[in-house]
């Protein structure tokens, strides 16, 4: 009987211990990452910079279900404004994904707030006089984008019919300032290195203006969400004689691909940040000539597994070729370009990633007018 007493308080015990283990298990489950991205105007559903962050964190809950997102756009693109809408719901998440240039002052909110994490992206955080500053609770990414910008210029160059090319952009922030020059440089490297006779179209009314006031030239819509100002200034360009345009302006750059499925094959145009193929369809045919890429669905996928991990440490990075976060399709498919001018791209690629090309950049120190090829 004493020994059937000691099993069977044996068994209670462990039967106890079970389901309080399995209590515990199924309560982490239930409590997952609690996370919002907060976007420029055109959203999530832009087709290209938003929605590649998106991913990112959609791919993360695939793997982790008990994660939740919340998507919020803030429509003005003002840089007081998106720091509100920060503000207005930094207590209520565990993760603040911030992409684009205007949410780089979240530096002191970051500061005020130090149990939520931050992922921003294009940028790094800034304190009260705007310098830049690291926080353990921000992980900061930004991308070499002139890197993409070059491979652009140089296809656009090697690919062109009528020798004129042009690139269109949003707003000069700095990263959309990054994948002009680098195209400008992309044109001259392949005019000087292969022979090509590529002419860059700039309209003086589109030219843009940097955060520091300096004109920077190039064709500027004004916005990321302004599709019918993208096709006016897509038509006005393909009226100057450009064959190839690269667009590189959000969900404005929309207005650029209606402009070009309406050209009867005569304009082509270059995606950015993301494999735009399936958006240049039209019928049969597509306008997309290839996209370049800067990767950050799967860095920011990367920075909320170290969240969820425990492993998370705040930083500033920048991205280049060299950890594959820049680069240009040439998957069969899903890219229009000749087996020659992907050979010269292959060539120009492992020159960019180990750095002997380094195209200019918006504060790199030179301009595309400087820039040498050796």
């Amino acid at each position: 009987m004493k020994r059937f007493l000691v099993v069977l308080t044996l068994v209670l015990i462990s039967s106890v211990a079970f389901a309080a283990g399995n209590a515990e298990k199924q309560g982490s489950q239930q409590v997952g990452l609690n996370i919002a991205i907060i976007t420029t105007p055109s959203g999530v559903d832009d087709g290209s910079f938003n929605e590649d962050n998106y991913d990112g964190i959609l791919a993360f809950i695939a793997n982790h279900p008990e994660a939740k997102v919340t998507a919020i756009r803030e429509p003005s693109g003002d840089v007081a404004m998106a720091l509100k809408a920060v503000s207005d719901v930094v207590a209520e998440y565990d993760v603040l994904v911030c992409t684009g240039f205007q949410f780089s002052g979240i530096g002191e909110l970051a500061k005020e707030n130090p149990e939520t994490k931050f992922i921003l992206v294009d940028t790094y955080p800034t304190d009260k006089a705007g310098n830049s500053i690291e926080l353990p609770n921000v992980y900061a990414m930004q991308f070499a984008e002139q890197e993409s910008g070059f491979f652009a210029g140089v296809a656009a160059a090697l690919e062109t019919k009528t020798n004129k090319v042009a690139v269109v952009n949003g707003v000069a922030y700095p990263s959309n300032v990054n994948y002009q020059y680098g195209f400008e440089c992309g044109v001259i490297y392949s005019n000087a290195k292969f022979g090509t006779k590529a002419e860059l179209v700039e309209l003086a009314s589109q030219a843009g203006t940097d955060v520091t006031g300096a004109n920077v030239g190039g064709n500027y819509v004004g916005s990321f969400a302004d599709e019918a100002s993208g096709k006016i200034l897509g038509e006005q360009l393909l009226a100057q004689g450009c064959d190839i345009i690269f667009v590189a302006a959000g969900a404005s750059g929309n207005g650029v691909f209606t402009a070009a499925k309406e050209s009867n094959g005569k304009l082509k145009c270059i995606g950015c940040d993301v494999d735009q193929w399936n958006d240049g369809v039209y019928g049969d045919k597509n306008i997309i000539l290839s996209s370049v890429l800067k990767v950050m669905s799967l860095n920011v996928e990367r920075a909320l597994n170290k969240i969820q991990d425990g492993t998370f440490k705040g930083a500033n990075v920048l991205l280049r070729a060299d950890s594959d976060s820049t680069g240009i399709v040439k998957t069969a498919g899903r890219q229009q370009m000749q087996a020659s001018t992907i050979e010269k791209l292959d060539t120009a690629y492992s020159l960019v990633k180990n750095g002997t090309l380094v195209p200019a950049s918006n504060f790199g120190g030179f301009s595309p007018e400087q820039f040498i090829v050796k």
